[in-house]
């Protein structure tokens, strides 16, 4: 899909949401419209004294909530359009899960692949020093964060520029999210998205009137899965979706595609891939013939967690699941999406099912501002509690609990547990929010509804500011 049709396919969505809704034509068309983007050429000085000139783009779509948020991607294929777009998507996805954020996105034009550590260390740090100079970077300004080709590392080199550059500003460390733990980072951050996946797709999967015209039964217990993109959402997706009693048939990653029909060990396939660079060739499978074809195989669940535009009108009427969950950022087209809603496939958006990341960033954004971890107040006096209630019930029954089940249940609750929790209480929240527009609208789709949803939420928030009448 071409960069500038992903702004034209949010903007559709966007569009076929507005249509539900009673707001004026300017409100909406403020909500949707780009409002900054930051366009930048710097240089950077390669290892043999040479310079390149890199572009670079920040866009904060809306600022109708201060900071914006939005990740980083570093990619030969960013431009402008594909930043606008994706920042907009960022603006209706924390507007779904209620974050106090709008949306924003940047990225910077090169192939981190073939880019040394020091190089990738010196874009970082000059495409800080950029936005910092026009206002794209701050606690309380606009929050970065990890995405395509940027990771901890990055993450950890954009906290320390932007330290340095303010010296003194005791919430720094709030300018990006996604950072090490070592560096005030969040546990449980790396693999928020994959979690999101997971608990959004068991919860759309609950209700039965929803799955019985699929031909399922309700809960993830038994169904067949298939995952286009196996990185880090995608393994963690599937690792959560196994564990949940799922069964991973397909994956597939730059490098090829395998399907065993009898599940796939998730953990193996990972270690196999760290250790020969892709899934193809792995032990006790099928190697497919091209990596695209791990969508048209035969199972209950697509989960697309690869680039955007995916399925398209070209390979729509090939896809053989009944639910497709995208983990990706747009991974369906308008037209490949119309194609499976006529064939009955049941969608749950990106817009939601993807948004776990910004969620646990939303978190470590929390933690990084009151400097101080969720569970430091708590985690004694919960174990002092459980501990008197522990005894307590000992002395009633007579009886003493088996030493691992007296430790588990003496435990107090470690960091990773509030956020777990949070992000699980957040997702259904925020599905069934959804799902009750999707009723009471009476649009055919999921996304139309997540869509009118979001839109109506941030125009409450311009009312509110008493800028529109």
């Amino acid at each position: 899909m071409a960069n500038d049709g992903l702004v034209r396919h949010v903007e559709r969505w966007a569009d076929r949401g507005a249509a539900l809704l009673s707001h004026s034509r300017e409100l909406l068309a403020q909500i949707k419209a780009c409002n900054a983007l930051y366009k930048v050429h710097f240089p950077v000085r390669l290892a043999d004294g040479s310079l390149r000139v890199f572009e670079g783009y920040r866009a904060q779509h809306s600022q109708h909530r201060i900071p914006t948020k939005g990740g980083v991607r570093f990619s030969p294929s960013v431009d402008q359009a594909e930043i606008a777009g994706l920042a907009a998507l960022m603006t209706y996805k924390c507007a779904l899960m209620d974050l106090p954020f709008a949306g924003a996105k940047g990225g910077v034009r090169f192939d981190p692949r073939q880019a040394t550590p020091e190089l990738r260390e010196r874009v970082t740090r000059r495409y800080v020093v950029e936005l910092d100079k026009r206002g794209f970077i701050g606690p309380g300004l606009d929050v970065l964060a990890p995405d395509m080709g940027t990771g901890p590392q990055e993450m950890a080199w954009i906290a320390d520029t932007y330290m340095a550059l303010h010296p003194g500003n005791l919430e720094v460390f709030g300018c990006v999210t996604g950072k090490p733990i070592g560096l005030h980072g969040l546990p449980g951050r790396l693999e928020a998205t994959g979690r999101g996946v997971w608990v959004g797709l068991e919860e759309a999967l609950a209700f039965e009137e929803d799955v019985a015209p699929l031909g399922l039964e309700p809960g993830l217990r038994g169904k067949s899965i298939a995952v286009q993109g196996f990185g880090n959402v995608g393994f963690h997706a599937a690792r959560f979706l196994a564990e949940a009693g799922a069964r991973v048939v397909a994956a597939s990653d730059s490098g090829g595609a395998v399907h065993n029909p009898d599940g796939l060990d998730v953990v193996a396939l990972r270690a196999h891939k760290r250790d020969h660079g892709s899934v193809a060739g792995f032990p006790g499978s099928t190697t497919l013939p091209c990596r695209d074809a791990v969508l048209e195989v035969d199972c209950d669940v697509l989960v697309p967690c690869a680039a955007e535009g995916a399925i398209s009108e070209e390979n729509a009427g090939r896809v053989r699941a009944k639910v497709v969950a995208e983990g990706a950022n747009g991974p369906l087209t308008p037209k490949g999406e119309e194609i499976l809603l006529e064939r009955g496939l049941f969608i749950i958006p990106g817009v939601f099912l993807n948004a776990g990341g910004v969620t646990v960033s939303y978190f470590e954004w929390l933690k990084n501002i009151h400097h101080v971890s969720f569970e430091r107040l708590t985690k004694r006096r919960e174990a002092m509690s459980k501990r008197l209630l522990v005894e307590a019930i000992e002395d009633l029954a007579q009886k003493t609990f088996a030493s691992e089940l007296r430790e588990h249940l003496l435990r107090g609750p470690e960091e990773i547990d509030f956020v777990n929790e949070a992000l699980a209480q957040t997702m259904s929240t925020a599905y069934l929010e959804i799902r009750d527009a999707w009723k009471r609208y009476g649009c055919r789709d999921l996304r139309t509804a997540a869509y009118a949803l979001a839109l109506d939420k941030v125009a409450e928030n311009y009312l509110t500011m008493g800028i529109f009448p």
